[in-house]
């Protein structure tokens, strides 16, 4: 089973993937991440209480392909569930558009249960993800001082 650790100015976070419940996920995030797509990326919108999201290179929220150059369909019928902190999913703007971005959430959250494709967790740094999740906000979750991904290192 395949580990990334997103290097943020935060700290580090370590991402064990469900290669095995969600393997379209984790082949698109595996494919950013090793492509360097991740390198960079701000954690553009973080809701304490709730999550963290990134991984739109326009660090809008409104942009980032998947590795296929087009969204992807849901895997959302694995098993899984938002039953805990820790949560690594799919952000998506409805069924089945999937693409670059990516939320770890901070609380168990089940009313995402079937709308999100669950495709790992928080293995390592929990702390930070949870640090994030309190820093200072603007307008539109947006974090005051940029949370950024540095780097990311693919383990498996």
């Amino acid at each position: 089973m395949a580990t990334v650790t997103l290097h943020t100015n935060h700290g580090d976070i370590a991402l064990k993937l469900y290669e095995d419940k969600a393997p379209k996920a984790c082949e698109n995030f595996l494919g950013l991440a090793k492509g360097g797509h991740y390198d960079g990326v701000i954690f553009h919108r973080v809701i304490d209480g709730f999550m963290i999201q990134g991984g739109d290179p326009t660090g809008t929220g409104r942009g980032g392909k998947s590795i296929w150059g087009k969204n992807f369909e849901d895997e959302v019928r694995n098993g899984l569930a938002f039953t805990k902190k820790g949560i690594l999913a799919m952000a998506n703007a409805g069924p089945n558009t999937n693409g670059s971005q990516f939320f770890i959430t901070l609380v168990p959250t089940a009313w995402l249960n079937d709308k999100h494709t669950i495709f790992g967790e928080v293995e390592a740094g929990m702390e930070v993800v949870d640090a994030i999740g309190k820093c200072a906000k603007g307008p539109g979750d947006r974090p005051l001082k940029d949370v950024v991904i540095e780097r990311c290192t693919v383990d498996g």
